[in-house]
């Protein structure tokens, strides 16, 4: 992926889920996403046309798509207040997809980190399947915070660490990468659940954000 193209995916992220959690119009937020759709399916275009037939370059664009289109489409529906079903189900396509070039990256590429982000997003696309495509409305606040970290994980801080050189060790991040998942997200779950019975002698606590 392009390190400019990552950096901004990070940025989108980042405000969307900044969105889910109420922070930003939606409006405001399709906007972005449209900038960054367009990015999104330009970027790849260019490096599969200057791939000269090699396959792995063409590989690793390709994936580059997946996440153009949901920024369009995204960006388009919050609009056109379409229903989020296509979106939705749309997004159960890419989780399944990064599961693919997961596999790329770790066997073929042997870009292990990426392997990592690809399994991140894979994730990630399949939590936006589950709320907008299943209308699981309580797990918006669970996404909310998930969608805006991996900007900043698997966005933001890739892309500054390649684009400034700094992107050493592949081994130890993508072993970094997966104890960063498992320990934050797995304890972001009881965190941003609302407590069924809440106490009445004193006023909720912690997140503001609907469920």
């Amino acid at each position: 992926m392009s390190n400019v193209g990552l950096l901004f995916v990070g940025a989108v992220l980042f405000m969307n889920g900044m969105m889910l959690l109420g922070k930003v119009e939606a409006k405001a937020a399709a906007v972005f996403n449209l900038f960054v759709g367009a990015l999104q399916v330009l970027t790849p275009t260019y490096l599969i046309f200057v791939a000269d037939n090699d396959p792995k370059k063409i590989l690793a664009a390709s994936g580059i798509y997946l996440f153009g289109f949901t920024y369009l489409y995204v960006g388009i529906g919050l609009l056109a207040n379409l229903d989020t079903t296509g979106v939705g189900y749309y997004s159960l396509f890419v989780a399944i997809a990064a599961l693919g070039y997961s596999f790329a990256n770790f066997h073929l590429l042997k870009d292990y980190p990426f392997g990592a982000i690809w399994l991140y997003w894979a994730f990630l696309w399949f939590l936006f399947f589950l709320v907008l495509g299943l209308k699981m409305d309580r797990l918006t606040t669970y996404t909310g915070w998930v969608t805006a970290i991996e900007g900043w994980v698997t966005g933001v801080i890739p892309a500054g660490l390649l684009l400034s050189g700094y992107w050493k060790h592949p081994d130890e991040t993508a072993i970094a990468l997966g104890a960063f998942a498992v320990v934050v997200f797995v304890a972001l779950w009881p965190l941003t659940r609302k407590p069924h019975h809440p106490a009445p002698a004193a006023p909720a606590a912690g997140l503001s954000a609907p469920t």
